[in-house]
């Protein structure tokens, strides 16, 4: 329980909801039925998913050893499981890959039931997974791929599997206003991974890890951080004014005074690691209750 970050999951679960809530709404101004047991698939998928790539990144900082020079936080540092002996590497290599295999397979039963790009958009977090830790976090592109496939491609690949059909064109799959409406939750799955990398950055840096904090350094990232947050809000408030969702996504703009506050902290404070953590909890809550309101805002 410990190694697969149970309290992180959340994350895949409002990001599924937010493309169940947008697919809800399509089905009932369509007057089609909503599938509860498609829904609950894609819901272990996606969690499943989640797992794989918490334990693929847990063994890989154990093999390269950044683990052993971290700072645990409840939001960083890994969970030292392997460094105290409580769980081999094996044992956690096996169930990274089970998981990841078991992910795909729900992947490729929506390819087949209902599009095609389903297996597309499977294949591309499947590889996002493996290559995360080793390849994508080493050539400044971690937070990147993170808020593209553990973001973004949750909510678009969701409204696809409850909507689509194996006959239906691709241009017929896909609404704009979906990708739309899909950007600010990506943003925030970007943004996650950024701060949280503030008290690692030695550590980091010493392992081989090239990302945005270890390369601009953290007064710089920081202020990428505070822009994350302007642009994911200025996305929300845009929504209704491009006949993307009605005004109860302002909804999601409640998070707002605690963006601000965990936006200033990070400036000011960057190099405090009790400062940054206080800022990090707050992006938690942030990013969690941004996605929750968004599907709130959609549903309504």
């Amino acid at each position: 329980m410990v190694q697969i970050r149970l309290n992180f999951l959340l994350l895949a679960v409002f990001l599924v909801g937010i493309g169940l809530a947008i697919a809800y709404r399509h089905r009932v101004s369509i007057e089609a039925g909503f599938d509860f047991f498609h829904a609950a698939l894609i819901l272990a998928g996606t969690v499943l998913s989640h797992i794989s790539v918490n334990l693929f990144n847990e063994y890989a900082d154990y093999v390269t050893r950044i683990d052993f020079d971290t700072f645990r936080t409840p939001f960083s540092g890994g969970t030292k499981m392997m460094v105290s002996g409580n769980t081999s590497p094996r044992a956690v290599m096996i169930a990274a890959v089970t998981t990841l295999a078991s992910a795909l397979g729900i992947g490729c039963y929506f390819a087949v039931v209902s599009h095609w790009s389903i297996l597309a958009v499977s294949l591309t977090g499947a590889l996002t997974i493996v290559l995360y830790t080793p390849f994508f976090q080493r050539i400044m592109l971690g937070e990147f791929s993170a808020g593209l496939t553990l973001g973004s491609f949750v909510v678009i690949g969701t409204y696809i599997a409850m909507t689509a059909s194996p006959g239906m064109d691709l241009d017929q799959i896909l609404p704009p206003g979906v990708v739309l409406i899909s950007i600010p939750p990506g943003i925030l799955t970007f943004l996650l991974l950024l701060i949280n990398e503030f008290p690692d950055t030695e550590a980091d840096r010493k392992g081989g890890r090239k990302h945005l904090v270890t390369h601009f350094g953290k007064q710089k990232a920081a202020y990428i951080y505070v822009s994350g947050l302007g642009l994911t809000f200025a996305t929300i408030v845009a929504l209704p004014f491009l006949n993307v969702a009605s005004k109860w996504i302002f909804l999601a703009l409640i998070p707002l005074p605690m963006a601000f506050d965990s936006g200033f902290t990070a400036i000011r404070y960057h190099g405090d690691r009790n400062k940054i953590v206080h800022a990090m909890e707050k992006n938690v809550l942030i990013v969690l209750g941004t996605d929750l309101l968004i599907a709130v805002g959609v549903l309504i």
